[in-house]
């Protein structure tokens, strides 16, 4: 297929530039593959919609505050870092502007001093790698003095950090947050926990990688970055159980279907394991594991799209999208969602 098949119109005005003030009450499209039918709904109505027996499985990564903004000790020229992932304890991969700025050897302070950083080494791609030096723990520091790293076509201010992390977030390592389960209260998940949907949890840290544009206009040429994934035994187990009971396996956005469906494909079944995932799904694809996915509205011509099209069908992706647009919901990481089954 080509790039192109998954272009869509979307005006500007869509692209959801701030939270809405309560977590569950965006709009919820729901497709169903077997009838090809499209109804909307909100949120909160997953509760009633769900099953008993159904698991829902989320995605626990924590998005850190990994914008840095400092200056270059010696000259004081200002500095943009953001983090993308922790290769030691105290060295990073890291995104830097301007780049002329970070040769190795040159140092940067952040926070008044609170943050220093010497870059080792310019890798492949021109990122860096910087070793950091600080006082106490390196999490406390980077919330004192860290920004949360939204998305280019977000460009309101995000007045409150916790809006761009789930509920339920936990382990720290994401460069960009699982914006499907954004939508989750803790009193929705009590509530569907009560109905018998049960929960589990599986960590990938989202890398920027999941916003960077497919360039070739043939997908299969399309080289997918690589990010870190951790599936649990207790998921594995409840995984499982729901297959074996007849439930259904509902991934919580596309980074929790990527999780399972790459463990999957490398073991040919559910088991606890860790590591790296470039898997990369279009249509054509055979789920292993997924009967069902909740996620967000993705740009035009991205792997999300394709993702989702992959698992809803083409023809039935790219109308519910059409409709969304006429329907004015709202788009992107902190936009409406969809429940297909």
């Amino acid at each position: 297929m080509k790039r192109s098949d998954f272009w869509y119109y979307l005006p500007e005005d869509r692209i959801a530039q701030t939270p809405l003030q309560k977590r569950d009450s965006s709009k919820l499209m729901v497709l169903n593959r077997a009838n090809h039918s499209i109804s909307h709904n909100h949120f909160h109505d997953l509760v009633d919609i769900l099953s008993p027996g159904d698991l829902l499985v989320l995605n626990n990564s924590l998005v850190l505050p990994a914008r840095l903004y400092g200056n270059k000790i010696g000259t004081g020229g200002k500095m943009e870092f953001l983090l993308l992932e922790q290769k030691s304890s105290d060295c990073w991969e890291i995104l830097v502007h301007p780049g002329k700025k970070a040769r190795p050897g040159a140092q940067f302070s952040f926070g008044d001093g609170l943050l220093k950083a010497e870059i080792l080494e310019i890798l492949e791609g021109g990122n860096r790698l910087a070793r950091f030096f600080w006082d106490g723990n390196f999490y406390d520091v980077l919330e004192k003095i860290g920004n949360m790293p939204l998305p280019h076509y977000i460009t309101a201010e995000l007045k409150d950090k916790e809006r761009y992390q789930t509920v339920y977030s936990k382990t720290p390592g994401s460069a960009a947050a699982p914006t499907a389960g954004l939508h989750f209260t803790q009193e929705m998940l009590a509530q569907l926990k009560e109905k018998g949907v049960n929960i589990a949890y599986v960590t990938l840290h989202v890398g920027l990688g999941t916003f960077r544009p497919v360039k070739e206009d043939d997908i299969k040429n399309h080289k997918m970055h690589s990010e870190h994934y951790y599936l649990p035994e207790e998921t594995a187990d409840l995984i499982n159980k729901t297959k074996q009971n007849g439930g259904r396996v509902i991934a919580v956005g596309t980074t929790s279907c990527r999780t399972l469906e790459s463990v999957a494909a490398k073991h040919g079944k559910i088991i606890p394991d860790e590591g790296y995932t470039d898997i990369f799904i279009y249509p054509g694809y055979k789920f292993n594991v997924l009967d069902g996915l909740i996620t967000n509205f993705h740009l035009p011509e991205s792997t999300l799209i394709m993702l989702v099209s992959a698992f809803a069908g083409y023809e039935l992706t790219m109308e519910a999208y059409k409709t969304a647009v006429e329907e004015n919901y709202r788009f992107y990481s902190f936009g409406d969602a969809m429940f297909i089954y």
